[in-house]
């Protein structure tokens, strides 16, 4: 496999995905319709790497530019980002989500199949397994019982690829059960710039720390947990992306819906993070216990075995790197990538 379409691959994990496939000697195209992502990451990730990506700007529900995009370019396989990802938003606006990652997605994978490209890596989620009866979390435990929207766009669009490989054997799938991405790239230059108020705990904490935010809410401080707040498996974003590269090869020599956690197998509290990052910034972090969330579970965390012995995967990266290099993203980049 040469060329790799990221759908999404503007965003957080796609920008440093599109780097670790540059690295790995791939051709990257980058589809993304910029609604929560910036092209200076892409411009950033060619800086980097010295390397060229092509990037279109377009919405994996418009299918007609999809078409376009498979005939203009010889694509090998697809990374599939694309899709909103707040799960207090997705509590609000279902339909939005549903709409644009459960239908977003049926389009794009029509435009594959017309185009003969059947090989595809999807960005799912740890919320598939709902409120797990237990921790760490393996693959084969069950799915379904999601507690928001969003999780469930991601359950619905797995089934969508799993009976799609059922009717058409040669469907190559990857299901990457994401946990909690967090980190930059070490360079300082690619990092996580949500838009408006950041919805994942990492991006809020620097922000705090670097003088945007006041506080940060903690939501829940009464969860059956060591200290009562919820407990997730934080894994830093480079070890993630590097997990898409090895599942495309793996793909190469593959056939059937393959499924893989990718997380570190440790879970830390949301006091945990706020210690963790207060020493790598060097001062204390404000914060506020605040109600629970609607949607939010007290823990959840992998068991990576399955990824190690398949893949050859592991993470890396530790917590002090992790918060080592979402502060040094936060403070070379105050205002993300808006200069």
């Amino acid at each position: 496999m040469k060329t790799i379409l990221l759908t999404g691959g503007a965003g957080y994990i796609g920008s440093h995905t599109a780097l670790e496939f540059l690295e790995a000697g791939f051709d990257v195209v980058v589809y993304d319709n910029l609604c929560n992502s910036s092209p200076e990451a892409l411009r950033r990730v060619q800086a980097l790497t010295g390397r060229e990506l092509v990037f279109v700007q377009g919405d994996i529900r418009d299918r007609a530019a999809l078409d376009a995009l498979f005939k203009r370019h010889d694509i090998d396989a697809v990374v599939h980002f694309a899709g909103l990802k707040a799960v207090g938003e997705s509590v609000q606006k279902p339909l939005l989500y549903y709409d644009n990652n459960i239908g977003g997605s049926v389009i794009l994978f029509e435009a594959m199949q017309a185009a003969g490209v059947k090989t595809i890596v999807f960005s799912s989620s740890a919320t598939v397994y709902g409120d797990p009866a237990s921790v760490p979390i393996r693959e084969d435990f069950p799915v379904g019982g999601t507690t928001n929207p969003y999780g469930t766009s991601k359950l619905f669009i797995e089934k969508i690829l799993q009976d799609l490989a059922i009717a058409d054997p040669d469907w190559r799938v990857a299901l990457l059960r994401y946990f909690n991405p967090v980190g930059a790239h070490a360079s300082g230059q690619i990092g996580e710039d949500p838009r408006g108020i950041p919805n994942n705990l990492m991006p809020y904490i620097t922000q705090v720390a670097v003088g945007r935010r006041e506080a940060l809410s903690v939501f829940g401080d009464d969860y059956s947990t060591p200290d009562g707040t919820g407990v997730r498996d934080y894994i830093h974003v480079v070890d993630l992306a590097k997990g898409h590269v090895k599942a495309v090869q793996k793909l190469a020599d593959g056939s059937g819906v393959n499924i893989w956690n990718l997380g570190t197998g440790q879970g830390y509290s949301v006091l945990d993070m706020v210690k963790a990052m207060e020493k790598a910034v060097g001062k204390p972090i404000a914060y506020k216990i605040a109600p629970r969330r609607a949607g939010d579970i007290a823990q959840c965390y992998a068991d990576p075995a399955k990824a190690l012995a398949e893949l050859g995967w592991r993470a890396e990266k530790g917590l002090e790197a992790m918060c080592a290099d979402a502060w040094r993203w936060q403070s070379m980049n105050p205002n993300g990538y808006t200069a």
